[in-house]
């Protein structure tokens, strides 16, 4: 009995080890598709820019609110949010300033490194985004 139930046993044993190893084989990992660029601006933000963009290209036009919303598109692959808005930010309280009133926003590297890196993103997004 005891020679049995240990056939038995062992009989399941190999059953159940033979069906585990007749799984199909594993399918080929395929590279992961790069992931899609995703904004952190605000959609606000956006639509005030592009409200602007279009005021100064002639008016609301199908042709000026397309490449004034590509032309924002543009600027957000090249900075993240918060340096947009302190690029902003410096540019607007330095604009009509001259002397000392304007030093403490105009001088600091970070000002003039944001700055810069805002018009450069600005003139790129103007020359793809703009067909003339």
């Amino acid at each position: 009995m005891k020679i049995k139930y240990a056939s038995s046993v062992f009989g399941f044993a190999l059953v159940v080890l033979a069906s585990g190893c007749a799984t199909e084989p594993e399918k080929p990992v395929e590279p992961a598709e790069p992931a899609p660029f995703v904004s952190d601006y605000p959609t606000r933000d956006r639509v005030e820019y592009v409200l602007n963009c279009v005021a100064q290209h002639g008016g609301l036009t199908y042709i000026s609110q397309y490449a004034c919303g590509c032309k924002i598109d543009k600027i957000a692959e090249k900075l993240n949010f918060s340096e947009y808005e302190a690029a902003k930010t410096f540019t607007y309280l330095t604009k009509g300033q001259s002397g000392d009133a304007a030093a403490a926003m105009r001088d600091p590297a970070q000002s003039k490194d944001l700055r810069k890196r805002l018009k450069e993103a600005e003139e790129q997004a103007e020359k793809s985004c703009f067909v003339k």
